[in-house]
């Protein structure tokens, strides 16, 4: 619980969301990209870029790109509505591929949609789920490159007793994948249950597309949606991410952005 706990102090810094996407640096001579290695993520709305017109929707991968040096590019691939399943058919798992180098890594986080019974087209069963994620992670590491698996963002739904209900059956499959493959893993789902629920339902509710009528010109009849996250939400979950990173002393901790000068001198008071 401490840990999570931290996770609500970690939820407090500002974290500039103002840019969609990192964007290679380029020699201004050559026109070479200057990047050490490049951060792909595979995923669906919970982590993808958003069109404005669907602001203030917001996937945590758009936040947790500013995380890092700019010598360390950012692909954010993810999709709204993407499963396992169509993500490979519409091109788009290779498409990371081609590009993929030795040295880079992928973070892959998929569920949401697996689970859709009622849409077949993107549907998986849970063995479907696994192996298609045991392909990805092959896939990586076959291009010596380096896969980060994560198990899906959870659903704002509350039981009677205030805490968050599980809501994604695929996850355990998820789980399954990282054991047998030992891929680096950070299970997201119980952790991001456990730190909405911490806030209770107002609290949680800020981070959610929650929005009343006429109060945005995307929403004119106003919105309840608790499975995408705003900016807010989006944030937390990223440094969510990178908290597990740092705990686990993954190596991409070794290349985050150097924090200005001036912002070294500001202290957060609770």
């Amino acid at each position: 619980m401490l840990k999570k706990l931290t996770y609500l102090a970690i939820a407090s810094l500002w974290i500039n969301l103002t840019a969609c996407q990192t964007t290679p640096q380029q020699n201004a001579a050559t026109g070479d990209k200057e990047h050490q290695f490049t951060i792909f993520m595979a995923g669906d709305s919970t982590m993808s870029i958003k069109h404005k017109k669907d602001y203030p929707e917001t996937g945590w991968g758009v936040p947790f790109a500013t995380f890092f040096a700019d010598d360390v590019g950012v692909e954010n691939r993810a999709k709204n509505g993407r499963s396992t399943r169509t993500f490979v058919s519409e091109g788009r798992w290779q498409s990371i591929l081609d590009e993929l180098q030795a040295g880079d890594y992928v973070f892959i986080q998929f569920g949401h949609n697996d689970e859709s019974i009622k849409k077949q087209e993107r549907y998986t069963t849970p063995e479907e789920f696994k192996n298609n994620l045991l392909d990805f992670i092959a896939d990586v590491r076959s291009k010596d490159a380096n896969p980060i698996l994560l198990s899906p963002v959870t659903r704002r739904y509350f039981d009677e007793e205030g805490k968050i209900k599980l809501t994604h059956p695929h996850s355990p499959k998820v789980v399954e994948a990282a054991e047998q493959s030992g891929v680096a893993f950070i299970d997201m789902d119980p952790i991001t249950r456990e730190y909405f629920t911490a806030m209770g339902d107002k609290l949680s509710a800020l981070r959610f597309m929650h929005i009343p009528p006429n109060t945005h010109p995307n929403y004119p009849n106003g919105v309840r949606d608790d499975t995408h996250t705003n900016q807010l939400g989006a944030r937390e979950i990223a440094q969510i991410v990178l908290a597990e990173l740092r705990e686990m002393q993954h190596p991409l901790v070794e290349h985050l952005r150097t924090p200005d000068p001036k912002h070294l001198k500001l202290k957060y008071y609770y």
